[in-house]
């Protein structure tokens, strides 16, 4: 919130927990909204899209529609759909315990990387998420299936570098800031688990090859564009021993706690991007989208330079 408050805004944090909440801000009709999460989960088990909230009530809002959001949340989804617009991503599939019998059955040869279908933060990831042989295979499948309750993602096991981009789309334009992500070793591995991310113990530094940075933003641009992504999202790319980059994932809520967020680390560390500089861009699509409602001219009348203030009265959502 500082950060917006220092671009002369009025800005004030609701942290909602029910529809009752949502009510108090759309009655108090800001300009726009930053929302920090997806949905509010209701104990009825049904939950409230934001996006879709406060669409309903021509409120403007940083981020996405409900139905990008689905990639977010479903990671499968978002690799099948990156898949058909022909960008390189990892083969993949999801099972469950005991489909398959053997080795020769499974869809394609270890080693395999298995993880949650759609847990964040590298939780469920961790040095057996890397299976040599059918049985860790099958063990690593039991075990997260038993602690999520859902199908297991099953990805062909790239050993090359790991990078993550962020994109800022700025007046029509992608800006992208790659990093390169080096966890500890391990064994001889490298992993980015929920261990490593809570303790902050990878290493996060600039590309220095000009041809891996290209490479890089490409792809990430190019997977943002076919996710149908739009003023920002976090998009993590890897390397295959050949030097090709593929497709990881899509982070479209990226986590922006400074200092570690690798949001807001990659564009500091890739384009010097302050922090207040980083969340300027980021509200300047929720800004463009509600200038028809506002009664002003033209854009440059609200956004002046990209990093002059713009408006007032923000609702930043937590």
């Amino acid at each position: 919130m500082n950060s917006i408050a220092e671009l002369d805004h009025t800005a004030v944090v609701t942290v909602c927990c029910d529809l009752a909440n949502l009510r108090e801000i759309v009655n108090r009709q800001p300009y726009f909204v930053v929302l920090a999460m997806k949905y509010i989960p209701l104990e009825s088990g049904h939950l409230i899209w934001l996006s879709e909230y406060f669409e309903t009530h021509d409120i403007s809002y940083t981020g996405y529609k409900k139905d990008t959001l689905y990639y977010d949340s479903n990671k499968v989804a978002a690799k099948k759909r990156v898949a058909s617009q022909g960008i390189a991503t990892a083969d993949f599939f999801v099972t469950l315990p005991n489909e398959f019998k053997a080795e020769p059955n499974l869809p394609f040869p270890l080693p395999q990387f298995i993880k949650p279908l759609d847990a964040a933060n590298g939780n469920g990831v961790d040095r057996a998420s890397i299976a040599q042989t059918f049985r860790q295979y099958e063990e690593k499948v039991e075990k997260l299936y038993a602690e999520y309750g859902e199908p297991v993602s099953v990805e062909e096991y790239l050993d090359g570098r790991e990078f993550t981009v962020a994109i800022i789309e700025d007046g029509g334009q992608l800006i992208a800031s790659p990093i390169e992500v080096v966890p500890p070793d391990e064994d001889g591995y490298r992993l980015l688990g929920s261990k490593v991310k809570s303790e902050n113990t990878e290493l996060l530094k600039r590309i220095s090859v000009f041809e891996t940075h290209v490479d890089a933003v490409n792809l990430a641009k190019k997977a943002f564009i076919a996710l149908g992504a739009r003023d920002f999202g976090r998009i993590d790319v890897k390397m295959e021993q050949y030097g090709e980059c593929h497709f990881i994932e899509a982070n479209l809520v990226p986590g922006m706690t400074m200092g570690s967020s690798y949001f807001p680390r990659s564009c500091e560390i890739d384009a010097s991007l302050s922090y207040d500089e980083v969340v300027n861009l980021m509200i300047q699509g929720a800004i463009a989208r509600q200038i028809p409602n506002i009664g002003f001219h033209s854009p440059t009348d609200v956004l002046g330079s990209v990093y002059g203030p713009p408006i007032k009265h923000t609702q930043v959502f937590h």
